[in-house]
């Protein structure tokens, strides 16, 4: 019996962590959203968290579209996804594509961490998102050139991920066996001493 979404949620959540904020341990990636629509200040609330993350010299290279159901900017980002992602993502009631300048304003000096720091904004975004109650699903499955095309985006602007963002929905209406296996199964994550080193290979001293 596939299971419910309440049920997934829980299956998802990391195991409680001392001194980890529990949002991190509660954000995990839905394929399936509800009908659900994102409020206003919901929206809001997830880009001025994004506006406050940390970047090289304070550029704050990142800028987001936001398509909203049904919007002209929505219809530009779906229609650059692949047919998988399009596949579920129809039912997210918020598409976000994220771009990040590539040279400094101050200067036009290449900045080699725009990417990076764009990363930074899109997880503040997320777990903005996660404290509000709301799901997201981050995504590298679209045709960049496409978007690139369809958005108008700057050649001196590199593309970073899709971010599907709404309310969780029930797995059973996810379209194949293949989303519903993996939107039911349990979260993994490598343990720490595949992450943190003191010298390549070494794991770190964590104490």
């Amino acid at each position: 019996m596939t299971l419910s979404a309440v049920e997934v949620h829980k299956l998802k959540q990391a195991p409680a962590l001392d001194g980890v904020l529990p949002t991190i341990l509660h954000r995990w990636s839905p394929r399936s959203f509800s009908d659900r629509d994102v409020s206003p200040a919901d929206l809001k609330a997830i880009f001025e968290a994004a506006r406050w993350a940390a970047s090289s010299y304070n550029e704050q290279p990142w800028r987001f579209f936001v398509g909203r159901r049904n919007s002209p900017t929505y219809q530009k980002i779906f229609g650059a996804l692949i047919e998988f992602n399009q596949a579920w993502a129809k039912s997210a009631p918020v598409l976000i594509l994220g771009a990040a300048r590539t040279t400094f304003s101050h200067n036009d000096a290449p900045n080699r961490v725009a990417l990076y720091d764009l990363g930074a904004a899109a997880s503040y975004l997320t777990l903005q998102a996660a404290a509000l109650g709301l799901s997201s699903h981050q995504m590298a499955g679209f045709d960049e050139a496409a978007a690139r095309k369809a958005l108008e985006v700057p050649e001196n602007y590199i593309i970073g991920a899709v971010i599907a963002v709404g309310y969780q929905g029930e797995p059973a209406a996810l379209p194949n066996e293949q989303m519903l296996a993996q939107e039911t199964s349990p979260r993994v994550r490598k343990p720490l001493s595949e992450i943190a080193f003191s010298a390549w290979g070494q794991p770190a001293d964590l104490g």
